[in-house]
């Protein structure tokens, strides 16, 4: 028990509920990236004298007019994010710029873009660094990605579509579908309610009507497609669903130890899968086979390039 603690008035049953207040505190922060928000503290069960003294102390940091940081002033650039959301409250996520360097779409930018619930009080003073938006969000356009609330991919890159130069747009686009993160249907329907919004529609539309002309093209199976440009090009058939090393395979040619996998376009794929195919090509190519990936975007697109990167493979 401290000094402080007895001059006011805490017993040992107090001490007790302290002790395991600090604990609760400890963990939190320990799953926060070492932050914590004021009100996250109060429910806790401090109150403004406790953390006046541990402002005083030094246990706590401010990092903004109502988040900290527990113990230390060096934070990790996701706790500053989380920091930012903190200070504005329960049912704040991060939005807009920030949400997609969250996500990998862009890279980061020195203020902190947070999503406020409208109606929403917060104490007066100065969060530097922090721009509130106060948007309507529906509830399936928020999650949670590394401990951090935050914006959807899809309403992620809507809003994008609006503050951003189309250039920005169609760079995020692009890396969420190279990460795997892009639901098209998603995007349609962040489209279909944001109808008051023209200017992010005018610049989603395009990017959307795009992305529908593949979804067409994938009526037909991707293996039938794949087999009817290999006859279309000319190129020797290849063994079909063979084990290489305990792992089937879409397409192979033994004698020059090529593999062809077939990423068929589905928007329920996950991070976990692609993580896991990319893996397994490292592994082949360990084993002394080479693999390229196949899509429905490449036999529409470039046929023709894709024929002659193959043929090139295929030369011994």
């Amino acid at each position: 028990m401290t000094r402080k603690d007895r001059k006011h008035g805490v017993g040992r049953r107090g001490s007790s509920e302290v002790a395991e207040r600090e604990r609760a505190l400890a963990s939190l922060a320990g799953h926060q990236y070492g932050v914590v928000g004021r009100w996250q503290l109060v429910e806790l069960g401090f109150g403004e004298e406790a953390i006046r003294l541990r402002l005083q102390s030094g246990r706590l940091h401010p990092l903004h007019r109502e988040a900290y940081a527990v113990g230390h002033h060096i934070v990790p650039k996701r706790g500053k994010w989380l920091a930012a959301v903190l200070a504005m409250g329960p049912g704040a996520y991060l939005s807009h710029e920030s949400a997609a360097a969250l996500w990998g779409l862009a890279g980061d930018r020195p203020r902190v873009d947070v999503n406020a619930p409208r109606g929403r009080q917060v104490r007066p003073g100065r969060r530097s660094g922090i721009k509130v938006h106060r948007c309507k969000f529906a509830p399936d356009e928020v999650t949670v990605r590394d401990g951090i609330p935050a914006s959807t991919v899809a309403r992620t890159i809507f809003d994008l579509a609006e503050r951003s130069a189309p250039h920005r747009l169609k760079s995020a686009w692009d890396e969420a579908d190279r990460l795997k993160l892009l639901r098209v249907p998603e995007v349609a329907v962040v489209y279909e309610r944001g109808r008051g919004r023209r200017r992010a529609r005018k610049r989603i539309k395009p990017l959307l009507d795009g992305e529908r002309r593949y979804v067409e093209d994938t009526a037909s199976p991707l293996e039938d497609r794949f087999a009817e440009f290999v006859v279309a090009h000319h190129l020797p058939p290849p063994q079909t669903n063979v084990l290489v090393d305990g792992d089937e395979v879409d397409a192979l040619w033994p004698a020059t130890r090529l593999i062809v996998e077939l990423d068929s376009w589905e928007f329920h794929s996950h991070r976990e899968a692609f993580e896991k195919d990319r893996d397994r090509d490292t592994d082949h190519l360990l084993a002394g086979y080479r693999t390229i990936r196949v899509t429905h975007r490449r036999l529409a697109d470039e046929p023709t390039r894709l024929a002659a990167q193959i043929r090139a493979l295929l030369t011994p």
